[in-house]
């Protein structure tokens, strides 16, 4: 299995529902460096999974909707937590459609919270 992994960030604010969140039911910003980890079985006809160049483009893109947003303003999140794993969830979705009929086959994004804390989502292509 072939992997090609581009990184980027994005600043939000969110806040969320529930006594297990503690302090966090307030209104608090986040920074994430987020991972995304393409891959595949075989590699395309120019020799690679996917170009990287366009792999961190199209990140950049599904990232800049909701670059400093407070995401409990967005539509698109309204009722829903948007703890790290959805968010995480919600970037693969993105992304997914934009690399159909490539070589890859999967992706994994990881949103980083700290140096000592993430959480991600694996999807299929």
């Amino acid at each position: 299995m072939f992997a090609v992994t581009v990184r980027d960030h994005v600043m939000i604010a969110h806040s969320f529902e529930g006594e297990v969140f503690g302090p966090a039911q307030r209104l608090h910003g986040a920074t994430y460096v987020v991972d995304v980890t393409f891959r595949g079985p075989d590699l395309g006809p120019d020799g690679i999974l996917v170009d990287i160049g366009r792999a961190a483009d199209e990140l950049k893109d599904v990232l800049a909707a909701v670059h400093c947003r407070n995401l409990d303003d967005e539509d698109e999140f309204k009722g829903l937590n948007t703890s790290t794993e959805v968010i995480a969830r919600w970037v693969a979705d993105r992304l997914a459609p934009r690399f159909a009929g490539d070589a890859v086959t999967e992706l994994e994004v990881t949103l980083h919270e700290s140096h000592i804390a993430w959480a991600g989502y694996t999807r299929p292509l």
